[in-house]
């Protein structure tokens, strides 16, 4: 089969490698000049199967409320006159309560369990080396409710299979001895010893380039103008090479049998062209990536700040520092009042948490960090959108938000299952699924109709 897969981010380079582990004949497509350039490009760095907890829960809405004047808030609502925001949060509010949420953390860890098993045959098979570290992931709390309530968290996710464990600050401490300077604002933690930590954008970049070796073409630095349906099916993509004009060079029209979206953020809009209505959002997230003064005392245990919502990961000789999420629109800009305010939040904490182990400096003050922002493509539910539309031949994997590393090796592997006839072996509702299987995702349904 000849399958066009639009978007060459961890989710689309995943997809076209199991579908030419397949057989298939594959194009991918991007605007950038190269795999990973955009939403994979400095993200947390966590393969985090145990801390997947959807965004939407019954104190969601009143934390959105209390920090829409904060500019460091960890979820940062900034009203727009924007109709695709507003319904989606109306959905997001209507999966803000203790039944919508375990359904959705159901969800979400058979993808994460899923994913992480194909990982790891990806990585046997391949070779691939991108500072990964077995480590598992650690999570502490500064305060004691915070700390309390994560053992109802911890529960649910046993339920689910994953051996998450509540642990005490001492033993945090054992289990990573760099937050020691800080130990005395720490209250507890979690832990969980099976998740791992690795740089998206090294492993992305090799693996398209084993697909290359593979026999997968490559489009880059090609705008996609549309897609082309005749009657209810997409025959054909329309491209362009980026910098020429339209009057320049006569569009590229690609047939395929088979179409996937995996443009991130931007699925919805071009899908939207077509007749195909699915609430992705684009949430705009910040990272920081800190040269070490001193490896020795860095963590080599990947690590969620649950004070500032915020993860850090070793990637060699630097720390990788990723959080917060705006829901503002599509805004990249590093450079307004707001954006800097975020990003030097991140260089704060991390001198708070780890002093004088990284080189935190802002660029007012002489340093030289790696800040960076991308658009999560979020779902009111916090689950992508994998299989099949209405529409013939258009195939869709996108929505995976912050856990587009966590899910991204088994959401290629489930596309390209899908599209060779084939049924991925876990619980998950795909798109394009029948309504009554166990765990529906309401608004896939909804988005079918």
């Amino acid at each position: 089969m000849n399958t066009i897969v639009l978007g060459a981010g961890i989710i689309g380079i995943s997809t076209a490698w199991h579908l030419r582990e397949r057989g298939h004949e594959v194009t991918v497509i991007d605007r950038q000049p190269g795999a990973a350039l955009e939403t994979s490009f400095a993200n947390a760095a966590q393969i985090s199967v145990s801390y997947c907890e959807p965004w939407a829960n019954r104190s969601a809405p009143w934390k959105a409320l209390k920090w829409m004047f904060d500019k460091e808030a960890p979820l940062l609502f900034r009203p727009r006159m924007d109709w695709d925001q507003w319904r989606w949060c109306l959905r997001f509010l209507a999966q803000c309560n203790d039944a919508a949420f375990a359904r959705n953390v159901q969800q979400i860890v058979a993808l994460g369990a899923y994913s992480h098993a194909a990982l790891k045959d990806m990585v046997r098979a391949t070779g691939i080396e991108y500072h990964r570290l077995e480590r598992g992931i650690a999570h502490f709390y500064t305060d004691q409710k915070s700390f309390d309530d994560a053992a109802h968290a911890v529960e649910l996710m046993r339920r689910f299979g994953v051996q998450r464990r509540i642990v005490s600050k001492d033993e945090l401490l054992q289990i990573e001895p760099a937050f020691r300077a800080y130990g005395d604002r720490i209250t507890g933690g979690t832990y969980t010893s099976t998740d791992e930590s690795g740089d998206a954008r090294v492993f992305t970049q090799q693996l398209a380039q084993r697909c290359t070796e593979r026999g997968v073409r490559f489009l880059y630095g090609h705008d996609v103008l549309r897609l082309n349906r005749v009657g209810d099916a997409i025959e054909s993509v329309a491209v362009r090479a980026r910098g020429i004009s339209a009057g320049g060079q006569k569009d590229q029209i690609l047939k395929a049998d088979a179409v996937v979206v995996a443009c991130g953020s931007y699925s919805a809009p071009l899908l939207r062209t077509v007749g195909v209505d699915l609430p992705i959002y684009p949430g705009k997230g910040y990272s920081a990536t800190f040269p070490l003064l001193k490896p020795e005392g860095a963590p080599m245990v990947s690590t969620i700040d649950d004070g500032k919502k915020i993860a850090m990961s070793r990637l060699g000789d630097f720390l990788r520092v990723a959080g917060t999420i705006e829901l503002g629109g599509w805004d990249l800009s590093l450079d307004s009042p707001l954006a800097r305010a975020r990003c030097h939040m991140l260089s704060r904490r991390i001198e708070q948490i780890l002093p004088g182990v990284c080189d935190t400096r802002t660029p007012e003050e002489g340093g030289n960090p790696q800040y960076w922002t991308g658009l999560r493509p979020a779902t009111p539910t916090n689950i992508p959108f994998i299989g099949r539309t209405r529409l013939g031949g258009l195939w869709v994997n996108a929505g995976h938000g912050t856990l587009g590393w966590t899910h991204g090796a088994g959401s290629g592997k489930a596309m390209a299952e899908l599209i060779s006839g084939e049924r991925p072996a876990m619980d998950f509702r795909f798109l394009g699924e029948g309504a009554t299987r166990q765990g529906a995702n309401p608004l896939s349904i909804a988005a079918r109709a």
